[in-house]
């Protein structure tokens, strides 16, 4: 079930990148928490807005 839309995936993707690169740079290791939002991005699924009853993907639900 995805409930990540491509802007947002995009957006995750890139912050990921991002975080993990600065914090391989660095050695500032509490920056790895670039992991959630790349993760998130990579498998379109966001725990956190299951909780919130979010989707930015766009699919609705079969009801």
């Amino acid at each position: 079930m995805k409930n990540v839309g491509s802007t947002d995936r995009a957006i995750r993707i890139v912050a990921g990148l991002g975080l993990v690169g600065t914090a391989i740079a660095t050695k500032m290791w509490w920056l790895l928490i670039g992991i959630v939002p790349l993760l998130t991005g990579i498998f379109s699924f966001c725990p956190a807005y299951v909780l919130f009853k979010t989707n930015t993907c766009g699919l609705k639900k079969a009801e």
